[in-house]
């Protein structure tokens, strides 16, 4: 048994569900980091697409990882990797501009999907038999 094991949930396929999650991760970076779709949004409307997509992640880390140091560690993962975007975006790219708005919208969902660990929905993917 890998050492890596006692970090993740005793899921039925831990291996499918990690790289899934991993995969979101590394999604999420692309999409950062690629020029933007040209598509008018309100303005501020892209806070929204921070908030939910880092919601999403730290939710999926709810179900991927056990609570307690573990998932902490994940949190934080998350959310440095939503500020270290924000500085790549400002430093790497001449299409996308740092924004410590996006950076705290970034944070925000990371919160909220963390926050979901305290509720009936934790386990929803351990007791999934599919």
């Amino acid at each position: 048994m890998s050492a890596a094991l006692p970090v993740i949930k005793p899921l039925r396929r831990p291996w499918l569900w990690t790289a899934l999650w991993l995969l979101a991760v590394l999604v999420v970076i692309v999409v950062c980091l690629i020029p933007p779709p040209p598509i008018d949004l309100p303005q501020n409307g892209d806070k929204v697409e921070h908030f939910l997509a880092y919601f999403i992640l730290s939710g999926s880390a709810v179900q991927l990882f056990r609570r307690g140091t573990p998932l902490l560690w994940a949190g934080l993962g998350l959310v440095l990797m939503g500020v270290g975007i924000e500085f790549a975006q400002g430093a790497l790219t001449s299409n996308r501009s740092a924004d410590p708005m996006d950076a705290l919208a970034n944070t925000i969902g990371v919160l909220s999907g963390l926050a979901t660990a305290l509720t009936p929905l934790r386990d929803i993917l351990l007791r999934w038999r599919g």
